[in-house]
């Protein structure tokens, strides 16, 4: 009877999630940190089901005359906000096969919101303010997040396994602006990995 009660229990027992995380660094070819590089990671065994969420809002404002985030991470079918925090009117756009959009003139503490429908990116600028570029990078995946100042990238709860990581920046010298790459994700724990990219920047535009 005790043996029947331990194999029902098993049975019925979740099982164990083996999960770790993945630590990416980004740098340049002169060596410097990257920030604003986009890292995702789609495991072997494919990505948990259900809506995706973000810690941080789903919200480029237009700010002292530029887009804040110059890199916004979206999940595809999210509405994200356009607040505009200048004193100025804008007209914001994006040309992006599969995200295009406008928002007609609107003024200070006005906001409007797109969905962004297509995974891949989406560039943004001012009908009005050429200066004013932006990118916001479309995912269908939770494991997602951009680099810091100091060009790390942090991701965690990653299904134990190979997986497929790509590294997306809106300057990079790669086809679409990405390079893919293996990773072997440990069943706890981190493992760390690097990346040296080449970068063209335009005059004027933040990395």
């Amino acid at each position: 009877m005790r043996r029947l009660y331990l194999i029902l229990l098993l049975a019925l027992a979740p099982a164990q999630a083996w999960a770790g995380d993945l630590v990416m660094i980004v740098r340049d070819t002169a060596g410097k940190p990257l920030p604003n590089a986009v890292v995702t990671v789609h495991p072997a065994g494919g990505v948990p089901k259900g809506p995706i969420r973000f810690a941080w809002p789903l919200t480029v404002a237009q700010q002292n005359v530029q887009f804040d985030p110059f890199v916004l991470v979206a999940p595809v079918g999210a509405a994200v906000s356009f607040p505009n925090r200048d004193k100025v009117q804008h007209h914001v756009y994006s040309f992006s096969a599969g995200n295009k959009f406008e928002l007609k003139l609107f003024g200070k503490d006005e906001t409007r919101s797109v969905t962004f429908k297509a995974v891949g990116v989406a560039a943004i600028g001012c009908n009005i303010h050429d200066q004013m570029v932006g990118f916001v990078k479309v995912v269908d995946t939770p494991f997602a997040v951009k680099t810091g100042a100091d060009g790390t990238a942090t991701l965690r709860g990653i299904p134990a396994g190979t997986a497929t990581v790509r590294v997306w920046h809106p300057y990079l010298r790669a086809p679409k602006n990405e390079l893919t790459r293996t990773a072997a994700v440990p069943a706890s724990g981190p493992v760390r990995d690097a990346v040296s990219v080449e970068i063209r920047a335009p005059a004027g535009h933040r990395h």
